[in-house]
């Protein structure tokens, strides 16, 4: 039961986070694990930065 409640809490976060335009970072590590095995990925904090930077500037940012 609170596994179920903790997963559904999570999916929330996560489509929240969407609504609103914060970035989702580990779906930002996973996508370089699969598609960019050889680069070292941004840390937490450049990560926000650079999603932030590209969303108000009006760049997409998107690498593939």
């Amino acid at each position: 039961m609170r596994a179920a409640v903790l997963a559904g809490w999570q999916v929330a976060v996560r489509i929240a986070r969407a609504a609103i335009g914060v970035p989702d970072y580990p779906t930002y590590l996973a996508h370089q694990r699969r598609h960019h095995p050889e680069r070292t990925p941004m840390s937490y904090e450049a990560f926000f930065a650079e999603r932030q930077a590209a969303r108000y500037r009006g760049g997409g940012g998107r690498c593939c």
